[in-house]
């Protein structure tokens, strides 16, 4: 019986690894595709205007590369939002490893 319950445990260890895991890579993802996605978005709505795709985007890249700039001159922002990105991860590495903790219970 105790290797069924150790085998649960390893297995919810994996599945809050995982969960950990993706939303570490959803959050720093989401933080290169913001500004890719507002380009492709300045460059539709250039479109709709009437300008073809290649001048909206020599348009909309600077529009936004001088957006990114703001956000970067802004004091504390930039290291705030990557602060939070590493406590995600110390959170996840501690919830992983408190798993270990009731496997050396289980097996007492």
């Amino acid at each position: 019986m105790k290797k069924v319950n150790v085998a649960l445990v390893r297995l919810l260890q994996f599945v809050v690894f995982v969960v950990f895991t993706f939303m570490v890579i959803t959050y720093f993802g989401a933080m290169v595709l913001l500004p890719l996605d507002a380009i492709a978005l300045l460059i539709k709505l250039l479109g709709v205007i009437g300008l073809h795709g290649f001048i909206g985007a020599l348009i909309a890249i600077p529009i936004v590369g001088y957006l990114c700039l703001i956000v970067y001159k802004t004091p504390g922002l930039c290291k705030m939002i990557v602060d939070n990105g590493i406590e995600l991860v110390k959170t996840g590495k501690s919830k992983v490893d408190a798993f270990n903790e009731i496997i050396a219970t289980v097996n007492a």
